[in-house]
């Protein structure tokens, strides 16, 4: 991945990780049976990249009650991934080990993500 840092979401830590969660997720999507990749696969990448963009769309606007409403939509945003989560480890499209992995992700960045749109 290249390395920049102009815009100022890039330095936020809960941007970076979001980032990283969007890129595992989309990892996993790949070996999803192939008659999910208009379903599962799909939604799952969606949301997963949902967080990050919702980061950074809300850093660039004018106001703090702005940019809060955004970094909601990034918490919701991550609720359905961690829901994807689910049904493919109910699907057994992913290992137990590999949901706890994710789970643990999105449940860490969650908190990240509130805490800082506490602070703003």
């Amino acid at each position: 991945m290249v390395e920049k840092t102009k815009f100022k979401f890039e330095k936020l830590r809960i941007w970076q990780d979001a980032m990283n969660l969007g890129e595992q997720i989309n990892l996993i999507a790949d070996d999803f049976p192939k008659k999910e990749a208009y379903n599962l696969s799909s939604q799952i990448c969606r949301a997963a990249d949902s967080v990050a963009l919702n980061i950074s769309e809300g850093s660039i606007v004018q106001s703090k009650p702005e940019f809060r409403k955004f970094l909601g939509y990034s918490v919701r945003s991550l609720a359905e991934v961690v829901t994807c989560l689910y049904k493919a480890s109910n699907r057994a499209y992913i290992s137990d080990k590999e949901f706890e992995k994710l789970y643990d992700c999105c449940f860490k960045l969650m908190n990240m993500i509130i805490a800082f749109r506490n602070k703003i």
